[in-house]
Order: C-alpha cells, then structure tokens, then sequence
C-alpha cells in the first residue's frame, strides 16, 4: 500500500449511509467501484490485516486514495455503480459485456393483433411474451404460433395495403385478415389462444380445442374439425420436444457459475410461464482468480440493471451479498426470492443449465486454440513484433457502394481470439469522384489513424486492407501522413474469379506478393477479418441508400418538408408503403392535403 494513504484517517471520515466507493491508484487510475449500504462499514471491510482473496489484496496494497458518492437508497447505488464500472471498465471489476435486451414475441392491440419479433424498451400498448435467450428461439416459436393460430405477421403499412392475400395465406400460415377472410370475432378468439399458449397455460389450450373439435365434428364440420385436430397435434409434439415444462406456470431464471480450470462461466436458463425458453452463457472480464461467488454476484448485480426481473431466481451456489436481494426487491418493486432450487423440476432445469455451462466452456476453449493457432500462423508468416501477453489487435478496411452512390468504408477489430463489434466504425466517404476506391479508401484510413495519433483510438499490430497495390499505396500514402507509417500494413487481393483461397497477400515494403495455401491457418483468419469487413461495409451501404434515395424523391416533391416526410415514412413504414398507397389513403395522414396526395401519387408513380 502507498506510504501516503492512511486508511484509519480515511474510515474517520466516512459516513454511514448508502452510496459508491471507487479505489484510485498512485496515478489516478480506478482500480475497483463498489457499492455499500453503509459505506463505512464497507470500505473498512478491505482494510483487514488478512484479506481472504488474493487478488482483493493486491488491489488494496495499490490503492492511493479512496473517493465516495453518497446515494438515497440502495437502488440507486447499484445503478450508479453499474454506470461508472461501464464508462471506467475498473481492472479489478468482474465485467459482463452483455448490453443487448433479450428478443421477445409481441402481439399488438391492433383490430387485427400482429404476432412479431421485438427487441427494446417494452411499452403498454401491446402484450410481450418472454424474454427469449435467443433470436432463434423467438422465430422457431413464432413460425410455430403462425402454424398453428394463424396470425398475421405482416407490418401494418404492409397489411393495410393489400389488395389479396399473400403467399402466407396459400401455405396456411396466416388466415387472411387483410382482406376480410376472417371476422374479427374468430381472429380474437384465434389471439387468445396464442395468449394462453405464451402464457404456459397449454393443457387450457388444447382441452378449448377438443371442445371445439367435437362441436365442428357434431355439426359435420369435418374440415374445420381437422384444422383444431391438426392444431392439439402440433401442441402435444411442442410439449414432447421443444420445451421441459412445469405444470406450475412460474417465472424464474436458472443462474448457475461454472468453473473449469483457468475459464469461469455464468449460464442463465429463462423459464416463463413453466416453459424453458433457452439459456444464454456468458463468460466475464476481469474475473481473474475470483471466486464463483464473487462472479455469481457481480452477474446478478449487473444483469438485472438490463433486463427483467422475474418472479424468483435460482442458483447453484449460495451468494454472500445479503444486499442484493433488497436491492433487486427494491428494483423490482415486490421480493424477489434469491434461493437454491428444492422443487423436482427446478432441479432438473439447474441440473441443464450446468451441462450447458460445461458445454459452454469446452466449445469456447476449442475456438480459442483453433483461432490461436491461426493468429501465430500469421505473426509468423508476416514476421510481426508481438509483445507476450499483450493481445494482437488487428484493424481491417473494405469499401461499398454502387456505382459510385453512397459510398461507405467499414473498420473492423480483431482483438482477444475473436471480432470485437463495440470497436468497429464506419465512414461515410464525401467530397470524392464517384467510384474512386482509392481515394475513398485513403479517406478512411486518414480520418481512423488521426485519432491514433491523437491518442484517442488504440493502435494496431495489424492493418489489413481489402484490395491490391493501388489500394494499399492510397491506404499507406494516409498512414505517412498522420505518421504512423512504422504500423505494419498489407494488402488483401482477390485472386483470380474473385474465387476464396487464391487471394494474394501485398507488402508496402517492395517485398513480393505472398499466396498461401489454401489450407493455411493464417489465411483462413485473414478471410474471416476480410469477410466481416465486406459485410459491415456492405449492411452500411445499404442503409446509407436507402436512407438517400427515400429522402430524394420525396424531397423532390413540391410542399414535402422534414415534417411531413417524416409523418409519411412513420404511416407507411418506408418509400415502398407509401408508393403502394392510394390518394385517399396518403390523405390519411396528418399535414397532407388532397391536393398534396396527389401530386405524391402522381410523382411516384
């Protein structure tokens, strides 16, 4: 510990109420940000002459000064805790990099209710089932309600403008509503259905379709009997298969931690209304030689900040944070029992989530040999000057656009064994001749490694750029100018047929091209890097268009200002929904007269 720092004169002068402390080293660096419900009785908890944890001892033997904020409640000390250990990213924090809401199913409170795919900030005016651990588990259920309830999928501005029904409608996913195939009594009644199924109310579900199975068959409706028939089908097979089920419609989130060797895993198993909706693995940072207690709570702490907070919580080990579960009731606004699971079922499902941890851990050690051997096949081959333990980040370049319009660069990151998504960029390209490459590419490359520069962005070990010599002189012609030109740089040029495998590796060093094998590791990492560039560059463009041709020819219409364009692409969800639309139904939305629906009509058409 630094000579200077005086913990007895610090615990002096703290107080006793809730809020976040933040440990500082001998250079202003935060070392660690907790929270307390009594800071002094906290922050004096680090200062024991025998710390049981190794790694807490050492974070304290650093610590040169200790700063607090005082907050009203608990709650709020675990959000303010969260929100700086996001922005600081403390060395001795656990950190759980999952930022992304979970998928839900929504139905809207539409005449005709939609069944979709939702991701974000839930509001009231429509009904959310889940959250899902998956996207792949949101559609398999949602192809499977379309299946059998026959909802409508279809966006509104696409729904309120058909003529005829679509090719949903012929392969019996979907009844047809958007052209009065179906009342809206029997559509209703169809929702409630898929309601109650969401719910976990499922033996409710089929016990209401044998009734109205032997009803239509009574009154010799055989064809509708053999739709409810094939429907209590498809119910019995999703019980057998898809979901281990409890008769109890409970809501509560399995969270098991799972330590093998060097690797810790925290795995989460969502059980909404009974059914088992999928487990999500995740592994943290910063976790180091901590305990599974220590991670267990740190996960808990951070994740139900993001996410909902279900009726109960089970975990395969017992948590020594006794404030957590009155800060999660007071989030949550009602108790929220942190316990170990004694129900049959609740021990199966925990019993699943540790298996799926184990799994976890074995899939995630395999892919980081296998991109390990690739990165050393790459430094070898290209002779880089690597530090040891120091993780090679790689920065990757391609360019998008068609025939010149909308050009966008992409900037990917290879860091730690695999892409890191939070660091990409991409660069809107002005100010250049249409369907210059090179000076695009030399225009992205400029406007990233200033910053470098600066000293505001990491610098690479790596830079890979997507094409041969003449983009790789514009790329390092930008790099000499913001003087970096010492970081290592090639070209990645496709080979002949564009064909993947007969790329050619170009220098800036005059030596001569380089084309490895096929099968050679560090190839098969580059295409990756190079591939993922593509994409990102690609999902830029295109968005990029869009955006330009939607907004031109609107804007080339007399009397459409911001406003009223954005009330159109609102109504109609995009330039397609408002070209199928009719005057009358472009006069619908407000600002448009029938004058002005005209001449849109008669402009885009």
């Amino acid at each position: 510990m630094d000579e200077k720092f005086d913990a007895k004169e610090l615990l002096q002068t703290l107080t006793e109420l809730p809020g976040v402390y933040r440990m500082l080293d001998a250079s202003d660096t935060v070392l660690y940000v907790g929270k307390a419900k009594n800071l002094k009785k906290r922050v004096a908890s680090y200062f024991r002459e025998n710390h049981p944890s190794p790694r807490i001892a050492l974070m304290v033997s650093k610590i040169a000064r200790v700063e607090t904020t005082v907050t009203r409640s608990e709650a709020e000390a675990l959000l303010l805790e969260n929100n700086l250990i996001k922005s600081l990213s403390p060395r001795y924090n656990i950190l759980f990099r999952d930022d992304k809401s979970y998928p839900y199913i929504v139905l809207t409170s539409d005449e005709f209710s939609r069944l979709g795919f939702f991701r974000g900030n839930t509001d009231r005016k429509s009904d959310y089932f889940g959250p899902f651990a998956s996207s792949t588990a949101v559609r398999d259920s949602l192809h499977l309600l379309q299946r059998m309830f026959r909802l409508r999928t279809c966006e509104n501005s696409v729904f309120s403008n058909r003529s005829r029904p679509c090719l949903l409608y012929q392969i019996k996913r979907c009844s047809g509503s958007c052209v009065g195939l179906i009342s809206t009594e029997k559509y209703a009644q169809d929702v409630q259905m898929a309601t109650l199924f969401l719910l976990g109310r499922q033996q409710e579900v089929i016990g209401r379709l044998a009734a109205a199975m032997d009803k239509a068959s009574a009154d010799l409706a055989y064809e509708q009997a053999a739709v409810y028939r094939d429907q209590i089908q498809s119910l019995r097979q999703v019980q057998d298969k898809q979901y281990i089920e409890s008769n109890k419609g409970e809501d509560v989130d399995i969270v098991v931690v799972v330590k093998a060797e060097d690797m810790i895993c925290v795995n989460i198993a969502l059980i909404r209304g009974g059914r088992h909706l999928g487990d999500k693995p995740q592994f943290p940072s910063n976790a180091g030689e901590s305990s599974e207690h220590e991670v267990l709570s740190a996960f808990l702490s951070q994740h139900y900040l993001l996410h909902p907070i279900p009726r109960q919580i089970c975990l395969n080990k017992p948590i020594k944070d006794a404030e957590l579960e009155e800060t999660l009731a007071v989030l949550a606004g009602r108790a929220v029992p942190i316990v170990n699971p004694k129900q049959t079922m609740q021990k199966i499902w925990l019993e699943m989530a540790e298996q799926n941890a184990n799994l976890a851990i074995l899939a995630r050690r395999a892919r980081a040999s296998n991109q390990q051997q690739r990165l050393n096949a790459l430094i070898e081959i290209l002779a880089l000057e690597v530090d040891e333990g120091v993780e090679i980040r790689i920065e990757c370049f391609d360019i998008s656009h068609t025939q010149g319009e909308s050009t966008v660069a992409s900037c990917v990151v290879y860091q730690g064994n695999g892409m890191r998504k939070s660091d990409y960029r991409r660069f809107n390209i002005q100010g250049i001749q249409p369907g210059d490459d090179y000076a695009a590419i030399r225009q992205a490359v400029q406007r990233r490694y200033e910053k470098v520069a600066k000293g505001e962005v990491e610098a690479p070990a790596l830079i890979l750029i997507d094409g041969g010599k003449g983009q790789l002189a514009c790329a390092f012609s930008a790099l000499e100018e913001v003087g970096l030109s010492n970081l290592p740089m090639i070209g990645v040029a496709k080979g002949e047929g564009r064909k993947p495998g007969l790329e050619s590796l170009v220098f800036t060093n005059g030596r001569e091209p380089v084309q490895l094998p096929t099968e050679h590791p560090a190839l098969h990492l580059i295409q990756e890097i190079r591939d993922e560039a593509h994409r990102f560059a690609i999902s830029g463009h295109r968005a990029q268009r869009s955006k330009t041709r939607t907004t031109s020819r609107l804007d080339d219409i007399v009397g459409i200002g911001p406003k009223r364009r954005k009330a159109l692409i609102s109504h109609f969800g995009g330039l397609q929904g408002i070209s199928n639309a009719g005057v009358d139904q472009l006069t619908a939305v407000s600002g448009i007269s029938r004058e002005l629906a005209e001449l849109i009509y008669a402009a885009l058409h």
